[in-house]
C-alpha cells in the first residue's frame, strides 16, 4: 500500500515519549518530563515582540523559498560574530528548523549505493534521514570516557569507496558530549583524503560549558565539503518557531533551495522576522540560559554518580546526560534493557525519559535537564528509589 521509503523510517522515540507525557498529564498524573528536547525557558521577550510586530506590519505572505535576504544577512552576521565563519548570501539557506535543513541536505547529496557515517550514540533522526534517500547508515563506535569522540580504529575500518558523508553532532544529542579540536581535525583529515562530505550539526553550539565552541568549518580551513547547520530552536528557546539554516557550498545550497521550493514553499514569514531579532538583537538571555543549564548539569551529574552502579560522564554541552545503567540490567534481572528501565520509571515513578536503545546506546538512558530545579530534584529521588526497588 505504501512506498518503500516510508518503511525505512522509524517513529521518533523522543516525540513518542513527549506524547506519552502529555497523555499522562491529561489523565491527571503528576508527570516529571525529562524526555523533552527543548529549553524550558520562554522565547526571549524581544523576539516575541518582533514576531508580534511582524504580524502587525503585514509579514504574513510568501517569502523567497530559501528565506528572505534580511534573514540570510542576519545569519551571516551571527556566524561571523559567534563562529568566525564568513558566508555570502548565496551560500546560506533558511529552512523550517535545523531538522528540515539536515533532511534537505541528505536528499540532495545521498542516494542508493551511498554509505553515510553516523557516530553512535546518535540523534534518532540521523539514520532515517539517510535511509529514506536509499543510502545506508553506517554506525561507528565512540568513547564514552572522551566525550563520546570517535573510535578511530572503527572509523577507519568503516570508510569505504562508497562512503559519501559523515555526520557530526557536537555538542551531541543524546550524550551532551563535545568533541575536542584534535578529534575533529582527525575526522576532517580522513574525510578530505576520501573526498567525503562532512555535515556539522551545530544546533547546540551556544550551549557549551567548559570550553569555547569552535565550528567545524573554522577548523576545516580550505576543505570546502563541510556543511554547517545551525538553528534558532535551542539557542533562543524557539523550537516551535521552526527556523534553521545551512551554510556551505553554493551549489549544494542552490540544490537544497530547489528541493525546498517544491516541498514547503518557504519558511514561516513571521518566524523569519522574529529570527532576525534573535540572531542580531540582545544576546543576554542566551547567556542567562547557558549559566542556568550549567548549574543543572552539575547537579544532575553529581546525583547520578552518587547512585550505586550508575556511571555518568560530565557532558560538555547541550542539556542532556546519558548515564550508564547497564550494571542494573541483565537476562536474569527484573530490568533487562534500557527500554525496560525507561518504562519502569514512567509507569512506577511518572518520570519520563528516553531509552538509550533509541539512540544506539543500549544500557544508557537519556535525561534532559531542561526542567525546573524542583523537578530535577524530585526526579533524581524517584530514580534512586527505582534502582533500590529493582
Amino acid at each position: 500500500m505504501f512506498s518503500d521509503r516510508i518503511g525505512r523510517i522509524s517513529p521518533s522515540a523522543t516525540l513518542a515519549m513527549t506524547a506519552e507525557a502529555a497523555d499522562l498529564r491529561a489523565a491527571g498524573v503528576d508527570v516529571i518530563n525529562l524526555s523533552v528536547g527543548e529549553p524550558d525557558f520562554p522565547t526571549p521577550i524581544n523576539i516575541r515582540e518582533a514576531g508580534k510586530q511582524a504580524i502587525d506590519d503585514g509579514h504574513t505572505r510568501y517569502t523567497p523559498g530559501g528565506g528572505t535576504k534580511d534573514l540570510k544577512r542576519a545569519a551571516a552576521e551571527k556566524m561571523s560574530r559567534d563562529n568566525d565563519l564568513h558566508y555570502e548570501l548565496d551560500e546560506i539557506l533558511i529552512s523550517c528548523g535545523g531538522k528540515h535543513s539536515l533532511y534537505n541536505a541528505c536528499q540532495v547529496l545521498f542516494q542508493t549505493g551511498d554509505e553515510v557515517i553516523i557516530f553512535s550514540p546518535f540523534w534518532v533522526s540521523f539514520p532515517d534521514f539517510v535511509a529514506v534517500t536509499g543510502a545506508k547508515p553506517v554506525f561507528v563506535k565512540t568513547d564514552a570516557h572522551r566525550q563520546f569522540e570517535p573510535d578511530f580504529n572503527d572509523l577507519k575500518e568503516k570508510i569505504t569507496s562508497n562512503t559519501r558523508g559523515i555526520i557530526i553532532n557536537s555538542p551531541s544529542n543524546p550524550t551532551g558530549g563535545v568533541w575536542g579540536d584534535n578529534a575533529i581535525l582527525e575526522v576532517l583529515n580522513l574525510a578530505k583524503n576520501s573526498n567525503i562530505w562532512v555535515f556539522s550539526d551545530e544546533c547546540y553550539e551556544q550551549l557549551t560549558y567548559d570550553r569555547s565552541y569552535v565550528s567545524i568549518a573554522k577548523l576545516a580551513e580550505s576543505y570546502d565539503k563541510v556543511l554547517t547547520f545551525q538553528s534558532c530552536s535551542k539557542t533562543y528557546a524557539m523550537t516551535g518557531w521552526r527556523i534553521g539554516y545551512t551554510a556551505g557550498d553554493k551549489r549544494v545550497i542552490k540544490a537544497m533551495g530547489k528541493l525546498q521550493g517544491q516541498s514547503t514553499s518557504c519558511p514561516n514569514a513571521i518566524a523569519q522576522v522574529a529570527a532576525i531579532e534573535a540572531l542580531t538583537g540582545d544576546q543576554s538571555e542566551v547567556e542567562r540560559m547557558r549559566v542556568e543549564f550549567k548549574k543543572r548539569r552539575d547537579y544532575i551529574v553529581d546525583r547520578l554518580n552518587r547512585m550505586d552502579g550508575v556511571s555518568c560522564i560530565t557532558p560538555g554541552g547541550a542539556f542532556y546526560v546519558f548515564p550508564d545503567f547497564s550494571s542494573h540490567m541483565g537476562e536474569d534481572a527484573k530490568i533487562k534493557c534500557s527500554n525496560d528501565l525507561s518504562m519502569y520509571l514512567l509507569k512506577e515513578k511518572s518520570v519520563v525519559t528516553v531509552s538509550g536503545d533509541a539512540f544506539g546506546g543500549e544500557g544508557h538512558v537519556r535525561f534532559s535537564y531542561a526542567a525546573s530545579n524542583d523537578d530535577l530534584r524530585r526526579a533524581m529521588d524517584f530514580v534512586e528509589d527505582a534502582l533500590n526497588e529493582i
